[in-house]
């Protein structure tokens, strides 16, 4: 077994989207190869609803697949294509834009006014962009979870561990999508194919993603001021831990323990064209798409009344 080094580890960035949902971005909008096959992971929480009722009104998706998993608070929702739900706390929706769909969330809070939520983007491959649209709710009652010996806490939210099998499928990435909790003071190792992408994102607690190349160290970041050279230990809330080959992920979880997400998909390794909502192979595919947008044309496949 072979512990995956860490390619790179940075903080979530605060931004706006929707109609002006304060949210902590880990990805998004910059190297697609970064995390390829994901495209974007958005960390959406806040106990001000003034911060998030506005939501993400109707907007347009093409080319890719979208997983959105609520911890509190809810999300409603609606599409182009009839559907309509709300995600409750602790459940999931993987949604396929595929050729075309306008779709609205709308969060809430829950009596505490308390709402979060993570959106992950993952991109489709060129023979499934214009595939038809079609999504899943999942209620969190129905999402897998695994108590270890040591207290560990797994929730299998996509794909398969520990003899568990998530109950979305059917995404093109084939990503594996856990949810962890390791308890104060434990070091847990967990598999990864090989040949998958992935990535960890620390949401509570704090932990050392031990590697390859410092297997007794601490993961810091250097920082300088002034003259001086200090470390930082970075593996805190709002955590991005990239990783590189290999097959298993260590964690030491620090005083309060650690929860964070370990996601792993299959590369799709090629060229991507992105603006905004929409994520082609080519600009012609791009531009084709924008001038549908505006002539009506967009949509491909109709609401079912």
């Amino acid at each position: 077994m072979s512990i995956r080094p860490i390619k790179q580890i940075s903080d979530a960035q605060p931004t706006m989207e929707g109609a002006g949902v304060h949210l902590s971005r880990a990805f998004g909008f910059g190297d697609p190869a970064l995390a390829d096959p994901f495209l974007l992971f958005d960390d959406f929480r806040n106990d001000n609803p003034e911060h998030y009722k506005k939501g993400f009104p109707w907007h347009p998706h093409r080319g890719i697949e979208t997983i959105t998993y609520v911890l509190a608070g809810s999300v409603d929702h609606a599409d182009s294509l009839g559907n309509s739900g709300s995600l409750g706390a602790g459940s999931v929706q993987w949604m396929t834009a595929g050729s075309g769909i306008m779709h609205q969330e709308m969060p809430k809070g829950d009596a505490s006014g308390k709402m979060h939520g993570f959106q992950l983007w993952a991109n489709l491959p060129s023979d499934l962009k214009m595939t038809s649209p079609r999504y899943q709710d999942i209620s969190g009652s129905d999402i897998p979870e695994i108590i270890d010996d040591d207290g560990t806490i797994v929730r299998v939210v996509v794909g398969e561990f520990w003899g568990k099998k998530g109950p979305v499928d059917g995404i093109a990435s084939e990503p594996q999508y856990l949810d962890i909790t390791v308890p104060a003071g434990k070091k847990k190792s967990f598999k990864i194919d090989t040949y998958r992408s992935a990535f960890a994102y620390i949401f509570d607690g704090s932990g050392t993603f031990r590697d390859a190349s410092r297997p007794f160290g601490v993961l810091v970041e250097k920082e300088v001021e002034g003259n001086e050279l200090h470390l930082r230990d970075m593996t805190g809330d709002r955590t991005l831990v990239v990783f590189d080959k290999g097959d298993e992920v260590t964690v030491q979880a620090g005083e309060r323990g650690i929860r964070f997400l370990l996601v792993s998909g299959k590369p799709i390794q090629e060229p991507v064209a992105w603006h905004g909502p929409i994520v082609m192979n080519t600009r012609q595919e791009l531009e084709q798409a924008f001038h549908e947008l505006r002539n009506g044309s967009f949509i491909r496949e109709k609401a079912v009344i």
